[in-house]
């Protein structure tokens, strides 16, 4: 199965506008619009119309582009957390009660924080006990 085929359509334009949008050509583009629009300013007679216009387009593309981007971070930490996951589950010693962290409570995480904690306090103390 390739990479593609199990995506939806929406994924696959979503993960293609990301990328683009992070190339530096794009980044020039965005510059060249700006520029040139500045530049028309004295054309017309930086009017409220022209003033509308990058308004208007600046709003729209970053009313999208927050969509796109949080589904990436979305795809992009779901990911992580299954790789995560896995290294703690192929590990033998590892707790496998911490595969699903990102599923408690924050009552709940500070708990199991604090105990880890005490883990790296006490780690330290027997490492300094035992250092020259």
């Amino acid at each position: 199965m390739s990479k593609k085929e199990g995506q939806s359509l929406f994924t696959r334009m979503a993960m293609a506008v990301a990328k683009a949008a992070g190339k530096p050509a794009t980044f020039m583009v965005a510059v060249l619009i700006v520029v040139v629009w500045a530049a028309s300013g004295p054309i017309f007679g930086f009017g409220d119309t022209w003033q509308l216009v990058i308004n208007t387009g600046t709003t729209i593309v970053t009313f999208l582009m927050v969509f796109l981007i949080q589904n990436t971070q979305n795809r992009d930490t779901e990911a992580m957390q299954i790789k995560l996951d896995e290294l703690i589950h192929a590990i033998k010693e590892a707790n496998n009660a911490l595969l699903d962290l990102e599923e408690l409570d924050e009552k709940e995480l500070d708990s199991i924080r604090k105990t880890y904690l005490q883990h790296a306090a006490e780690a330290r103390k027997a490492s300094r006990a035992t250092s020259p």
